[in-house]
C-alpha cells in the first residue's frame, strides 16, 4: 500500500488468532499419567480469567462407586488439555468429544441371546475408545483443518491397553508422537530442560564412570512426579507473566480419574 506524505506504511492483514498464555504438562507413570494445567487465560498483559480449565476429563458414565470416591472419571477416560488460542481450545474439545460419543455408542453392541458366555455373562458389549484410537482421532481432526488450523498445542494422557500410563502431544497440523513426558504453552522452554533431566534422565550418569555410562531410564513413582509439577509450575509463576493463579493436576490410575488443586502466584 503507497504510504501517504507524512505518514508511515500501513500493512493490512488478516490475523484470527491470538495467544491466551498458560502451560500444559503431561507425564507417563509405569501404572498412571498426569496432565496438569494452570488457570490463567490472559492477552498481552490483560487477564481474562483466572479460572481458565484447560483439561476436560473425556469419560464414560461415572457409577456411583467412582461418584462415592470423588473421582471425576473412570480408568478408561482420556485426559484432553489443550493450550494456546482458547476459542480454538474449546472447539477442538467439543470436535474431539463428538467423535467419542459416537464412537462408543457404536461400538457398545447388544449380545445375542445364548451368546452371554463370549462377555463374561453380561447382555452388552462395552466398548471405550483407546489412548492409540484416541491420538489417531485427534490427528485426524487437526489435519482436517490444515489450511485453517486449530492454533493450540495438544496434549492428551491415560492408560493405554495394557495399563500403563502414555501421553500424546500433538502439533497444529496434527503431527503427533507418544511420549514419557511433555510441556506446552509459554512455560514450555523453562520447564522441558527441567522434564528431560528429571524423568527422561537426559545429560544423568552413573557416578564413578567418569561420564561415560548413562543413567539407566526408569518410571518415577507418582508421589515424585507430582512434587516435580508443582515444582515446576511454581518456578515458571515467578519467571513469566501468562502463567499463574490456579494448578489444575488430573491425575488417572486404575481407580479412576483425580483432581487435585493447588494455588499459584497471582500477581
Amino acid at each position: 500500500m503507497v504510504a501517504q506524505y507524512g505518514r508511515e506504511p500501513i500493512q493490512h492483514q488478516f490475523n484470527p488468532y491470538s495467544d491466551n498464555g498458560g502451560t500444559l504438562l503431561g507425564i507417563a507413570g509405569e501404572d498412571f499419567a498426569i496432565l496438569a494445567s494452570d488457570t490463567r487465560q490472559s492477552v498481552d498483559y490483560s487477564i481474562n480469567t483466572r479460572l481458565s480449565h484447560k483439561i476436560k476429563v473425556i469419560t464414560p458414565d461415572l457409577s456411583s462407586e467412582h461418584k462415592n470416591k470423588k473421582l471425576v472419571g473412570t480408568n478408561k477416560s482420556i485426559l484432553f488439555g489443550t493450550n494456546g488460542f482458547s476459542a480454538d481450545g474449546d472447539a477442538l474439545t467439543e470436535d474431539f468429544e463428538e467423535n467419542y460419543k459416537f464412537y462408543t455408542s457404536s461400538q457398545n453392541k447388544k449380545i445375542e441371546p445364548g451368546f452371554e458366555f463370549l462377555n463374561n455373562g453380561n447382555t452388552t458389549e462395552e466398548s471405550s475408545m483407546t489412548m492409540q484410537s484416541a491420538a489417531r482421532n485427534v490427528q485426524h481432526i487437526l489435519y482436517g483443518k490444515r489450511f485453517f488450523p486449530y492454533y493450540v498445542h495438544t496434549i492428551i494422557a491415560g492408560l493405554d491397553e495394557e495399563g500403563k500410563g502414555c501421553v500424546y502431544s500433538f502439533d497444529p497440523v496434527g503431527s503427533y508422537e507418544r511420549e514419557q513426558c511433555r510441556v506446552g504453552g509459554a512455560g514450555a522452554s523453562l520447564i522441558m530442560p527441567f522434564l528431560d533431566n528429571q524423568v527422561n534422565f537426559k545429560n544423568q550418569y552413573i557416578p564413578g564412570t567418569n561420564s561415560t555410562e548413562r543413567r539407566k531410564i526408569e518410571y518415577l513413582t507418582l508421589e515424585e512426579c507430582l512434587k516435580l509439577v508443582k515444582d515446576a509450575f511454581t518456578s515458571v509463576t515467578e519467571r513469566h507473566i501468562t502463567v499463574g493463579d490456579g494448578l489444575e493436576i488430573f491425575i488417572i490410575n486404575k481407580e479412576g480419574v483425580r483432581l487435585e488443586y493447588h494455588a499459584l502466584k497471582k500477581d
